[in-house]
């Protein structure tokens, strides 16, 4: 019952934590605000600084979370947690990667930001902007992978698993505010957006497993 309580109060934190500053950055989308402001400062910063040499080698660790990456990891994954007879973990897994996919396409609809007029030529984007969906997908998936990692392998590969997780989020995040398709916050709402639904997920998982445990030791 303890562990219980503590995955709902872990949970129900960063939840909590990542929502609200979800709902302060969209409260803060107003013409001429400070956020605004920032935002543009960064993008012209971008623009008058950053070595074409490095705008290429942004766009393409940015394919890290596109669409089609998300999709055959969501497969791949799908297959290995199948294969080894995980089933409830494998329903995790594609809840939370589909399941964010339809989060950030809804919120990008209810907040109908535009995205940066002067993207970098080499990776033109479509669509809205706030949140960021690639920065939400990284989140949500490689924290997904992270925790599976803490639930099926050994424990010397969980700290490098959680802090490639880490880095490959970040990664992402940062690639799209310096290709210029996302302003940098558009980028923090994905990730507090995506963090939130990761949270969720997992909380949730752990939740049935609890279930699932306790059901076991009554039958037996």
């Amino acid at each position: 019952m303890r562990s219980i309580h503590r995955s709902l109060a872990i949970g129900s934190a960063v939840m909590l934590g990542a929502v609200l500053v979800f709902v302060l950055l969209a409260s803060a989308l107003t013409q001429g605000s400070p956020m605004i402001r920032f935002d543009q400062t960064i993008a012209d910063a971008m623009r008058a600084n950053l070595a074409p040499r490095a705008l290429q080698v942004f766009a393409e660790l940015t394919h890290l979370a596109d669409t089609a990456t998300l999709t055959v990891l969501c497969v791949i994954g799908t297959l290995v947690l199948l294969v080894r007879s995980q089933r409830g973990l494998a329903l995790a897994w594609v809840l939370a990667i589909a399941g964010n996919g339809v989060l950030n396409q809804s919120l990008k609809q209810l907040i109908g930001r535009v995205r940066p007029l002067d993207p970098a030529g080499a990776l033109p984007a479509q669509g809205l902007s706030f949140p960021s969906g690639h920065s939400s997908g990284a989140v949500v998936a490689y924290g997904m992978l992270a925790y599976l990692a803490l639930r099926l392998l050994p424990k010397p590969w969980h700290l490098p698993v959680l802090v490639a997780a880490l880095v490959l989020a970040f990664t992402v995040g940062i690639s799209r505010v310096v290709l210029r398709v996302h302003f940098a916050s558009d980028v923090a709402a994905g990730i507090a957006s995506g963090s939130a639904w990761l949270a969720l997920m997992i909380t949730s998982a752990e939740l049935v497993r609890e279930w699932r445990g306790k059901r076991s030791q009554s039958s037996a």
